[in-house]
């Protein structure tokens, strides 16, 4: 890494540049008291948890087969055909998810990161554990209940490492966000949020993704994460054009991190020939993922500013609850209003949708609220109970 910073650094910028002075620069928290909050963000959010959504319900087969009875490519031949490209909605979750980390870890130190990850991640999560593994119980032929000891595996997040079955199906997608978590925490929030070290630590990863692509190991691959890497780098250099403005350096990263994203998007979801009731052209993938990009660089670069309507922070409070829910929850939902009560399908879709975000509004009012900031501050206290501690 010293090497690198001798050979990196003077080529990238002489000196850290001024933060923007523009309206809407998001300073050190994306939430200020008394500053501007990037609503239009928390919409996107929430889009891409829908489309997510509109997979898991109708674009693919599997247990959502089983629960509508009907492949949802017959069931839904027309809806089926968009449904089936909202898988792409992960992708548009990383590129998010870099932009939010870059903005909400600005002038933290490592400690007060770590906490507030766990504060974030856990209430919710082990709540959508109880729930997932409830309805199991309830109703096994839709979720398939865990054996206890696995039940408890899966309460760390860590059951993919570990081998265990997983509870919640899109949890893979929090263990790439733990990964992105650790990876900055070390190589960049360690030593202090700066400009320059974000450029750094975005050029290394996407190299180290490209060599590990060539090395093809699975420990590489499990540490670079090369395939989902170009759309985390892509928010994080997308967040420092919004904070210090634009220059050939952070678009070529952004511009390099959509080459390589679009690349890996277009090999993991299109297959050519017969697909059965569902087909993906790789040139929709691709237009998807542009819009994807597209329309972060519109919230970096300010043009956003008017959407800035309240239920746009709600509707942001609302997607992680739901998007950890919204798959078994979803077909447990469907398999009791359509089958059971007789339900027409669109009707089934629409009344599943809103009942799981009425789910995820109890999740956010009643468990995160009240226990993210109390496990927060819990974890702050010394062990010697004299105060809070400082930044490990």
């Amino acid at each position: 890494m010293k090497a690198a910073d001798r050979v990196l650094v003077p080529t990238i910028t002489a000196q850290e540049p001024p933060p923007s002075t523009r309206p809407g620069d998001p300073g050190t928290s994306p939430r200020r008291p008394g500053g501007d909050r990037l609503r239009a963000l928390d919409g996107l959010r929430l889009l891409a948890a829908l489309m997510v959504c509109l997979y898991h319900f109708a674009g693919k087969n599997g247990e959502v087969a089983a629960s509508w009875d009907q492949s949802p490519g017959q069931k839904f031949p027309t809806l089926s055909q968009v449904a089936t490209y909202g898988s792409l909605g992960v992708q548009f979750f990383f590129l998010i998810s870099g932009f939010v980390i870059c903005m909400s870890s600005w002038g933290r130190g490592p400690g007060d990161f770590f906490r507030s990850r766990v504060a974030r991640l856990y209430p919710a999560y082990w709540v959508a554990i109880v729930l997932i593994t409830a309805a199991g119980c309830l109703l096994p032929v839709v979720v398939h209940p865990l054996r206890p000891n696995e039940i408890l595996v899966n309460l760390t997040m860590l059951q993919q490492p570990m081998g265990v079955p997983r509870v919640l199906g899109v949890c893979w997608t929090l263990w790439v966000e733990v990964r992105f978590y650790a990876l900055f925490a070390l190589l960049v929030v360690w030593r202090g949020v700066t400009y320059r070290r974000v450029v750094v630590f975005c050029c290394l990863w996407t190299l180290a993704g490209v060599f590990a692509r060539v090395a093809d190991h699975p420990l590489t691959d499990e540490l670079v994460m090369r395939d989902h890497a170009p759309y985390f780098i892509g928010g994080l250099a997308l967040y420092l054009i919004h904070r210090f403005g634009g220059s050939l350096l952070l678009w070529g990263i952004v511009g390099f991190s959509f080459l390589l994203g679009q690349r890996y998007s277009v090999t993991a979801l299109w297959h050519p020939g017969a697909e059965g009731d569902f087909h993906r052209d790789p040139y929709v993938i691709q237009a998807i993922v542009l819009l994807a990009f597209a329309a972060v660089a519109a919230v970096a670069l300010g043009w956003t500013r008017w959407a800035n309507w309240r239920w746009l922070t709600v509707a942001g409070a609302l997607t992680y609850p739901f998007y950890l829910i919204h798959e078994h929850l979803g077909w447990f939902f469907i398999r009791v209003l359509y089958r059971y009560f007789g339900m027409g399908p669109y009707l089934t879709f629409a009344v599943s949708v809103l009942g799981l975000l009425g789910i995820a509004w109890l999740m956010h009012r009643y468990v995160e609220k009240p226990f993210g900031p109390r496990l927060k501050r819990a974890l702050a206290v010394r062990p010697d109970g004299l105060g809070k501690g400082g930044a490990a």
